[in-house]
């Protein structure tokens, strides 16, 4: 199978260089290394990442929130605020126009999961049927 070549994406991640952790890219690097989609993960300097990526399997934004999650913090000047907003819109429409046709199953799969975790799950009876009407 050929890839296609818009499909691998080459970022740049800047970190905020004032954070308990120096090491930020390097932590992020061991982060991304295994995870699908990530082709390359590359910590030049201690607050920058280049990341490579396939935008059939993840996209930049995606990244991004799980390396906030991790507690990594971000660096937000304006000029990549609206570059991160740029490349956002642009990875959501080329993967509305083409990516959920090759792989269909990863994305139902990521709408159901998607849905389940937005639902209460706190009044569920997890007994069945019968035990209710005798309880």
């Amino acid at each position: 199978m050929e890839i296609d070549n818009d499909r691998i994406k080459h970022r740049q991640i800047h970190f905020d260089p004032v954070h308990p952790n120096p090491q930020q890219a390097h932590t992020a690097a061991e982060f991304l290394a295994g995870e699908p989609g990530i082709i390359e993960v590359h910590p030049p300097t201690p607050v920058l990442l280049k990341v490579s990526y396939d935008l059939v399997y993840t996209k930049l934004e995606e990244i991004e929130k799980a390396l906030t999650e991790l507690g990594l913090h971000l660096d937000v000047p304006l000029s990549y605020r609206i570059k991160r907003a740029l490349w956002y819109y642009t990875e959501d429409t080329y993967r509305a126009n083409c990516c959920c046709e090759h792989s269909q199953v990863d994305c139902t799969k990521k709408v159901f999961a998607t849905r389940y975790e937005n639902l209460d799950h706190s009044l569920r009876d997890h007994r069945p049927e019968h035990w209710r009407r005798y309880l």
